[in-house]
């Protein structure tokens, strides 16, 4: 019997119907170890000990190989193609050998592109062993993100309260966005016009010119600034002549676009999907590991971590046979097109993601597969089959126009562009983060030199220069590629990274930074320059691509880094609060406190007149406060209005009709709210409340918003007791209140007009309810099917603490990668069953103990001195500690 080791259960459960007999296919679930969250997993004093923890849900699967490994004729690695894939084969062999279950068996690694049976069957007849050199590089990236995660984010944790955490990869991702911000807030907006004639050919043709030139000299965008040059031109336009001068037609090809890398699928699955880069990849990851069509399991799609763009020469010749069967033979090119990658890792530059059979078409495929994969399969096929078609030919048109004003020239110029064949545009066509300039789109009509034209109307527009855009989920990982940063299996974890810790947001699909990044992007660009710089961890980067390439020692790289990294960490334990807030103030006082029109200080308190206000630092972040505080109590968030007055975001809503005050919509440290009134000094403060989860800021009423203001209400009193029940919104959604019993409302109930009667059961049932069974907002799940061994129904849920599924009194937590939404009910009986194998039997439960009361102190400490006896060490639970969890990426 030979044993097999890949990662997921789906993946195994497709490779074992192609082996069949002699073949045992076990899953991994991922990575089996790990560095232990807390201080001394890398040990720079000891050569870069690394000390490694098994999960505690990997132990029951490790044992399960284990015992299979004993028995087996061969062991059998195959887990994927790339860094990540020969890591996980090597944590699986170390374990083994710790745990001494091998006994002088065969020990091969494959690899294959794709989980079909022709591909896993050629790997089989050629394996290798494990690449050392893809394993150093690993450990040596996994040692960095540690090392500069576990190091750095202690001082921001003491120096910069409210901060979350810094890593190598996600600080310089979280820099692009926040100088992206800071590009858009310091633009000026500049006027400009432009001059349109509609114009006639004798033939009574119309098309539109645009003015290009004016007595000899070209005229560029930006150069008719005002609206009095624009209507002189116009006046002289009215009055003019008009004749063909030149016609220049060129012809010009379009080539397609290269197959899919990693990067370039998440970006066109953001513009043409909406999909985020994570969810990208979880579906393009099923896609790859097996779908079960007609009874059998069928890998759809190759390895979809990859930075390569070329294809196997079979899968080259199958596409260009779907061509010429779709669309026929002049849409076949004469030589196959053969692309090359820019990737520098050659280790890493495997196939372009492709269908593993270019036959088989979406249509045929979609009736197997949730929406969200045939969507993401037919972007990969006609991407595919579009890279091997016919270039488009095009007829590009230039006609250069004479106006002539008494004696004066005037230029015009219109363009246009005529598709001659179509060739690969009629599949497909990439899409782009920004709008196109669509106007030499534009069909011109045939004109001849010296041809006479007549002029139907002008148009003087007024324009005005934009900013650079916010990144797209998808411009910022083209980004992030450009510049050498990260690697194409990093990017969606970078991006969820930055979302989880709230250092941006994403607000119809642009990313915004949260005051908390900008902070912390400050910190680091005042204290810690170097490491923040785009060049600094592309280079780190390529001294990894190095390692991989068995071109470097990864010890070597990380001493490198170490000695001028931590000498930099050392510089800032003597620096104060004080200061790193005086340094950050002044860095971001252009953002914070820009030139007003009127020319006052942008820094005078609005609410004293006699403070200054300066940036200040809380547990929760950073605001704006006065100098003046306690006396004065005004404060506001980072971000300010164009005008420097520091209301951003302030949308006046109404008045109030019983109060005559005004309500108005602000944006606060802890989030949009509405509020009642205006601060005033020495006088109560006026009444705020919070928008609640979900809530779209820009869709609130003033209805809306005095409903939150009447909360928390008063529904009556209690039948029982005659105490009042009250309804209001907390931190866990809307609830009801008698006592000290809180009560969750459930589905249907509005918080605004449930009445007495609902709110005392609702007291009732969770009263009756025994504690440990209350939950907040149970969600009934998403059903899955019946077990497939046992029978009876799989359910996937999110639970209070987090994701997992359930079948009759088992519950298994879900893998990072995975979500109710997109987990199998193979996946998802896989978890159970082995849950179900490792709960102990009810006579099995250990007793819990009771903690001795302090009065017993003395018995414990004389009995622990008998033969035997054990002391129990306490864990630390000092805040460092528990906050280096979120430390490393």
């Amino acid at each position: 019997m030979n044993l097999v080791v890949v990662e997921s259960p789906a993946k195994a459960k497709t490779i074992n119907k192609y082996l069949g007999r002699g073949y045992e296919v076990l899953a991994s679930f991922g990575h089996v170890r790990d560095l232990p969250a807390k201080n001394g997993s890398v040990d720079p004093d000891h050569n870069f000990r690394m000390i490694w923890e098994v999960d505690d849900k990997a132990q029951k699967r490790l044992n399960d190989i284990a015992r299979a490994a004993k028995e087996a004729d061969k062991l059998i690695l195959a887990t994927d193609p790339d860094r990540e894939g020969e890591a996980i084969s090597w944590h699986v062999l170390e374990v083994l050998k710790q745990k001494k279950a091998l006994n002088g068996q065969a020990i091969e690694r494959v690899v294959f592109n794709a989980i079909t049976k022709q591909a896993v069957t050629e790997a089989m007849a050629h394996p290798r062993r494990i690449d050392q050199a893809l394993v150093d590089a690993y450990l040596a990236r996994r040692a960095l993100d540690y090392l500069f995660g576990f190091t750095l984010s202690p001082v921001l944790w003491r120096k910069l309260p409210g901060a979350r955490s810094a890593g190598r990869v996600q600080s310089v991702a979280l820099r692009l966005v926040c100088d992206r911000e800071l590009e858009i807030e310091k633009f000026v907006r500049k006027e400009y016009w432009s001059l349109i004639a509609t114009l006639a050919t004798p033939r009574s043709e119309i098309f539109d010119a645009r003015l290009v030139g004016a007595d000899g000299k070209k005229l560029q965008r930006l150069d008719i600034g005002s609206g009095a040059e624009a209507e002189a031109f116009k006046q002289a336009l009215e009055t003019a002549t008009f004749s063909v001068s030149a016609v220049e037609a060129k012809p010009v090809k379009r080539h397609p676009q290269p197959p899919f890398t990693t990067s370039t699928l998440q970006q066109e699955a953001s513009r043409k999907l909406g999909f985020a880069p994570a969810h990208t990849m979880r579906v393009a990851q099923r896609l790859y590991e097996g779908i079960d069509i007609g009874g059998e399991a069928i890998g759809l799609i190759t390895y979809m971590r990859t930075d390569g763009v070329q294809i196997a020469p079979e899968a080259i010749a199958a596409t260009r046979r779907v061509i010429e069967a779709d669309y026929g033979a002049n849409y076949v090119p004469s030589a196959a097109r053969r692309y090359e990658t820019k990737a520098k890792n050659a280790q890493e530059a495997h196939e372009a993601i492709r269908p593993t059979d270019l036959a088989c078409r979406p249509r045929e495929t979609k009736s197997f597969l949730d929406a969200d994969q045939a969507k993401l399969y037919e972007l990969i096929w006609l991407r595919t089959v579009a890279s091997q078609m016919e270039s488009a030919e095009l007829e590009r048109t230039t006609v250069d126009i004479n106006a002539n004003v008494a004696g004066r020239a005037l230029e015009l110029r219109a363009t246009g562009t005529v598709v001659k064949f179509d060739g690969f545009l009629a599949l497909y066509q990439e899409g782009q983060d920004e709008d196109p300039d669509d106007e030499e789109s534009r069909r011109l009509p045939a004109m001849d030199t010296g041809e006479r034209l007549e002029k139907r109307s002008i148009a003087a527009n007024q324009h005005f220069t934009e900013p650079p855009p916010r990144y797209s989920e998808a411009s910022l990982v083209k980004r992030l590629e450009e510049l050498g940063i990260g690697r194409p299996s990093t990017y969606a974890s970078i991006l969820q990274v930055l979302k989880d810790r709230k250092y941006v947001r994403l607000d119809k699909r642009r990313l915004y930074p949260e005051d908390r990044g900008r902070i912390v992007v400050a910190f680091l660009e005042s204290f810690f320059a170097h490491y923040v710089e785009y060049d600094f961890t592309a280079s780190l980067e390529e001294q990894l691509d190095l390692i991989s390439n068995n071109e470097a020692a990864w010890r070597d790289v990380l001493r490198d880094f170490w000695r001028d990294f931590i000498g930099a960490i050392d510089e800032t334990k003597d620096l104060k609060i004080s200061k790193v807030i005086d340094a950050l103030d002044e860095l971001l006082a252009p953002h914070l406190f820009p030139s007003r029109a009127d020319g006052t200080d942008p820094r005078q308190c609005p609410t004293c007149s006699g403070g200054r206000l300066t940036l200040k630092l809380s547990k929760y972040g950073a605001f704006i406060g006065c100098s003046n505080y306690p006396e004065c109590r005004y404060t506001r968030p980072l971000s300010v209005s164009a005008d420097g007055s520091g209301e951003i975001g302030t949308k006046k809503l109404g008045e109030d009709p019983k109060s005559g005050l005004e309500v108005t919509l602000r944006s606060g440290r802890f989030g949009p709210y509405v509020q009642l009134g205006e601060t005033v000094k020495d006088a109560e403060k006026p009444k705020r409340a919070g928008l609640p989860k979900g809530t779209v800021p820009d869709e609130v009423t003033l209805d809306r918003a005095l409903q939150l203001l009447s909360l928390p209400r008063e529904i009556g009193m209690h039948p029982e007791d005659g105490q009042p029940i009250i309804a209001a919104i907390g931190r866990f959604g809307p609830y009801v209140k008698h006592d000290k019993t809180y009560a969750n409302l459930e589905a249907g109930d509005d918080v605004f007009h449930i009445g007495l009667n609902r709110a005392v059961t609702l007291i009732a049932e969770k009263r009756a309810k025994p504690a440990r069974f209350r939950r907040f907002g149970a969600d009934p799940g998403r059903a899955l099917g019946a077990h497939p061994s046992k029978g009876g129904p799989i359910v996937a849920k999110n639970g209070r603490y987090g994701p997992y599924v359930s079948h009759e009194g088992v519950n298994a937590t879900l893998p990072s990668d995975k979500t109710p939404e997109t987990i199998t009910l193979e996946e998802a009986a896989a978890l159970i069953d082995a849950r179900a194998d490792r709960a102990p039997a009810p006579h099995a439960r250990p007793r819990k103990t009771k903690r001795p009361s302090p009065g017993t102190a003395r018995h414990v400490k004389a009995s622990s001195k008998r033969p035997g006896a054990r002391a129990t060490k306490r864990p630390a639970t000092n805040k460092s500690q528990r906050k280096t969890t979120e430390a490393a990426e």
